[in-house]
């Protein structure tokens, strides 16, 4: 299985960075390559590195990190929307967008710092010297400013997403809501090259296709402008309709900052300033967005103020956090356990929706599939808080259902039949990390806070295992 995946990121390698697959998604991807790197650690920290230094190389002045860095030998029509549409260059000028290379001008969740750390622990000597994290630190410091500042567009501390595209679970129920709010771009406007490589029963329909190039548009041509308190820039029907705060984007976030507080403890400075805003969020988060009826976090419609009813699996996702309530923890783990996702039950994985929900599909994208890094995810926060037997067995499924679906880009969550994309970068990535006996110690002291005996603890190097 380890041949087996080294394989597939080896295919999908492009000298400088990963591709997620060659066909449906041929360029570079922000929160793909922060996952790649997690699993490419254990077979060159070096490419590891080289692939999160490449992704930060098209960091824009503001700090955003782009979705999508765009390889210039790809044609236009192989992705849409494509750079021309983007236009990052010029309409991303006053926001500092880099003039030698085309990027998209929407973000990802923000596990890069989370990444770049665990690849510093895999080979601490050739990380230092090749000065790898102080060359990063600053860019990745500069990325949670922006996130922090300038998209808590609700002002109550959260980072906010403007475009369903940014949280990564892109045609999740949860955003039916606030899209139904945006006028569609016209069909004709537009070539959807989703559909030259997946089922059209398994793809965002048209109309909310239409409403995803609609925002982007909108957004474009407000020159990428964020206005806290007022979402964004831009003129057009849909340029402030779409920001929502969601739970699994801001625990990532949170995750990250802990993990840039062990980085600049690594450079020499305490961290603890970092420790403890991410403890701040970590309040904020379980303040504006966890529902104890319900037991578990849902999303916030910035426009309305309203919290959005829909189960994903994004609300299970901040059991990756170290300081979340023992009580919030405990009842997060009997939500996965209990009929809405229906792990150990009836499901073989965590699926991506509610499995009671009017929406729900187990084929269609992020309706209902399981998919690998949201299931790596609540596997680690399933063993940082003591629930070592639950996470084993996972683990045993999530390598089963890699392996037996040709490291697919997800999966049906009953049956694990393969969905969309087979060969999938961050799948056999994340099923390499798996593979691998790293020490709990080692996910555990990522976050940590400041004040646990445990933050001094050190590492093995080597290889990571």
């Amino acid at each position: 299985m380890h041949q087996r995946a080294a394989q597939v990121l080896h295919d999908n390698w492009t000298g400088t960075s990963t591709v997620p697959s060659h066909g449906l998604y041929p360029h570079q991807w922000s929160w793909d390559s922060a996952f790649i790197a997690i699993g490419l650690r254990h077979l060159s920290p070096l490419r590891a590195q080289i692939e999160l230094e490449t992704l930060l190389d098209a960091q824009w002045g503001d700090g955003r990190i782009p979705h999508i860095v765009f390889n210039p030998s790809v044609p236009l029509d192989a992705y849409f929307p494509s750079p021309d549409f983007w236009r990052s260059s010029t309409a991303g000028h006053a926001a500092g967008a880099p003039r030698t290379v085309q990027t998209s001008g929407i973000v990802q969740p923000p596990v890069h710092a989370l990444a770049a750390w665990l690849v510093h622990l895999s080979d601490p000597g050739l990380s230092r010297a090749r000065s790898f994290l102080p060359r990063i630190y600053p860019r990745l410091a500069a990325w949670h400013r922006y996130l922090l500042h300038r998209r808590d567009l609700g002002g109550g501390g959260l980072a906010s997403v403007v475009h369903p595209w940014e949280q990564g679970m892109d045609n999740a129920p949860s955003w039916d809501t606030p899209l139904s709010r945006v006028t569609p771009a016209p069909a004709h406007s537009f070539r959807r090259a989703d559909l030259d490589h997946g089922a059209a029963e398994d793809r965002p329909t048209d109309l909310d296709y239409g409403r995803y190039v609609r925002l982007a548009a909108d957004y474009r041509d407000g020159e990428y402008r964020d206005v806290p308190g007022e979402g964004y820039g831009g003129d057009g029907d849909g340029a402030s309709e779409f920001a929502v705060e969601d739970p699994a984007f801001n625990a990532l976030l949170i995750a990250s900052e802990h993990a840039l507080a062990r980085i600049a403890q690594e450079l020499g400075a305490t961290g603890t300033a970092r420790h403890i805003r991410a403890e701040r969020l970590t309040a904020a988060l379980v303040d504006r967005l966890w529902d104890p009826a319900e037991g578990m976090f849902f999303c916030r419609d910035v426009r309305t103020g309203e919290l959005i009813p829909e189960r994903g699996v994004s609300g299970l996702i901040p059991l990756l956090l170290p300081t979340l309530p023992r009580d919030i923890a405990a009842t997060l783990v009997r939500t996965t356990y209990g009929p809405h996702f229906g792990l150990g039950d009836s499901t073989r994985l965590v699926p991506s929706y509610d499995l009671t929900g009017d929406a729900f599909d187990p084929h269609r994208y992020w309706r209902g599939p399981a998919w690998f890094n949201t299931n790596w995810l609540l596997e680690r926060g399933l063993r940082l808080h003591g629930e070592h037997a639950r996470a084993e067995a996972l683990r045993t499924e999530l390598l089963d259902t890699a392996d037996t679906s040709g490291f697919a880009e997800y999966v049906d969550p009953f049956t694990g039949e393969a969905c969309g994309a087979l060969g999938f970068s961050w799948t056999a990535a994340l099923t390499l990390d798996l593979l691998h006996d790293v020490p709990d110690a080692e996910y555990g002291q990522l976050t940590h806070s400041a004040h646990d005996s445990k933050l001094g603890t050190g590492a093995k190097g080597g290889n990571g295992a």
